[in-house]
């Protein structure tokens, strides 16, 4: 059954009703979910609890039954900083950090693939990722 990883600004524009997001990130959770198991990595977990002061609130936003949780490879470490470094010496921006980096090689090394807005620089970096985002 195929996985699909989801990051954390589609989770987040579902749990905020983002006006903007919202419509295109519970449409397309609910197209992977239909073909497959949607999953979180810690990276993931992590980003989406900074809008809740409790875990049990955050583990009931993020019910198991709706999303997989998936540990984070060794392989994908690795792959990660590679991919960082060559960022850096394209002289990208510190804006965009190592765990952005670190989702995207997850997704690679696990042959998932990634729900996400922001496709552009796993485009880039990770080019055998099957992404879908917005402009797919």
């Amino acid at each position: 059954m195929p996985y699909t990883l989801v990051d954390s600004n589609v989770i987040l524009d579902v749990l905020t009703q983002d006006r903007t997001w919202m419509e295109w990130s519970t449409s397309a959770m609910s197209r992977q979910a239909d073909r497959g198991v949607l999953a979180i990595n810690p990276i993931i977990y992590a980003e989406v609890s900074v809008r809740f002061t409790r875990i049990e609130d955050l583990e009931a936003a993020l019910p198991h039954e709706h999303f997989r949780r998936m540990p984070l490879p060794w392989e994908a470490g690795f792959l990660a900083g590679k991919c960082f470094m060559q960022y850096r010496k394209r002289r990208g921006k510190k804006v965009s950090t190592l765990p952005d980096f670190y989702i995207g090689a997850h997704a690679t090394v696990g042959g998932m693939t990634l729900l996400t807005r922001d496709a552009n620089r796993y485009r880039t970096y990770f080019p055998r990722l099957r992404v879908i985002a917005p402009d797919a």
